[in-house]
């Protein structure tokens, strides 16, 4: 068992107040979060405007899956987002069998 992690920053320059961003940030988490079942939070950059800081994890059978679902949710937020993504960082990390 794997644990896929992203971490995904967004950059928003037409965002003007916090109301405007927590709208697209809560539309991003939302249909990310419903379409692949996985964990998703904001992780930094809460008071700035025009930056938004993702944190993504689900749990995969084997790091194939999981890098193949990672890979899904990075195209499906780039296509469903006006957002351009500054920095992704992505980790597999290994479980110990029980």
């Amino acid at each position: 068992m794997v644990i896929g992690v992203l971490t995904i920053k967004i950059c928003v320059p037409w965002v003007h107040s916090l109301k405007e961003k927590r709208s697209v940030l809560k539309s991003i988490m939302s249909k990310t979060g419903h379409k692949f079942n996985i964990s998703i939070a904001e992780i930094d950059h809460q008071d700035t405007l025009q930056t938004i800081a993702i944190g993504i994890a689900g749990i995969a059978a084997n790091a194939a899956l999981a890098d193949s679902v990672l890979d899904k949710i990075l195209n499906f937020i780039e296509n469903n987002s006006d957002g351009e993504m500054i920095d992704i960082r992505r980790e597999i990390i290994y479980l110990n069998k029980l």
